[in-house]
């Protein structure tokens, strides 16, 4: 696996091993096989790279005696850089918690916590960021927020990996996945061409067209479709073949006199691409 510039999404069901990944990229774990680097160097105890790296943990790494303020400041201080209170000031300003900076964590809701964590992570602008369940706890302006700040640091040229159970949450901020399942690393790549990789199973399309009945009929005669199914939505087309099938339903639907307004595929959301990688690591 080799994780790049830009926002990577790492997904894969709980004890997948998505937080025993970030802990190894990290430095925390020593990989009991392999390697972990980061420019083509190791990781394990190579205390230099935490220059270049900021971790989000899932558990709650805070000191809820300690003010956000002061939380992140020692972040700042234990990098040693050149002015930790304009560090600590800018990270809090960008996670939008400058104005509760001098309330103490305790005091923080789960989402507050989330963020000011992201903001110790962040206090000495690492080049990587790894993220393990960011977003947990926000409400939906935070949520979002956080989101717009991921991308923009991403498309800034920043290397940030994060880990969610929410499938929407990494297919609305991720260009990159991976996919982790029972430890082993499943997937790579974009979602849709992740799916469409996966010739072994059918495709699903919805079909909406001037004459639904007469294109299911022409279309179940071939074999590259498979289950074919009239629905209040208009038509529902199983795709065995899919390069064949694609040629297929323009060239039937001419000779039928046809007009085909809608097709789209039904199956090819990070939820869908999920299950099927889930089902053919299984058997």
């Amino acid at each position: 696996m080799t994780i790049g510039p830009g926002v990577t999404g790492l997904l894969g069901p709980n004890g997948a091993g998505k937080s025993t990944l970030l802990h190894m990229m990290a430095g925390f774990l020593a990989p009991s096989t392999g390697s972990v680097t980061l420019d083509g160097r190791p990781i394990w105890r190579n205390h230099d790279v935490y220059r270049s790296i900021g971790l989000v943990p899932e558990r709650e790494a805070v000191y809820g005696f300690l003010t956000g303020w002061q939380f992140v400041l020692s972040s700042a201080k234990l990098h040693r850089l050149p002015d930790p209170e304009a560090a600590a000031r800018r990270a809090l300003t960008t996670v939008e918690m400058l104005d509760a900076a001098e309330r103490r964590i305790e005091t923080y809701s789960k989402g507050m916590r989330q963020r000011v964590k992201v903001a110790a992570a962040m206090v000495h602008d690492p080049r990587v960021l790894l993220l393990d369940e960011p977003f947990n706890g926000m409400d939906p302006r935070q949520r979002l927020h956080l989101m717009d700040l991921v991308r923009q640091m991403g498309a800034a040229g920043k290397t940030i990996l994060f880990s969610s159970h929410i499938l929407e949450e990494v297919e609305r901020v991720a260009q990159q996945i991976e996919v982790l399942v029972a430890g082993r690393h499943a997937a790579s790549g974009d979602f849709r061409e992740i799916r469409r990789r996966m010739t072994d199973r059918p495709h699903l399309f919805t079909i909406r067209s001037s004459d639904d009945r007469a294109l299911a009929a022409a279309l179940i005669a071939d074999a590259s479709s498979g289950a074919v199914s009239l629905t209040e939505n208009g038509l529902q087309a199983q795709a065995v073949d899919f390069a064949r099938f694609t040629r297929l339903l323009p060239r039937v639907a001419k000779s039928a006199g046809i007009h085909v307004w809608q097709v789209a595929p039904a199956d090819e959301d990070l939820e869908s691409v999920f299950s099927y990688l889930i089902t053919r690591s299984a058997t």
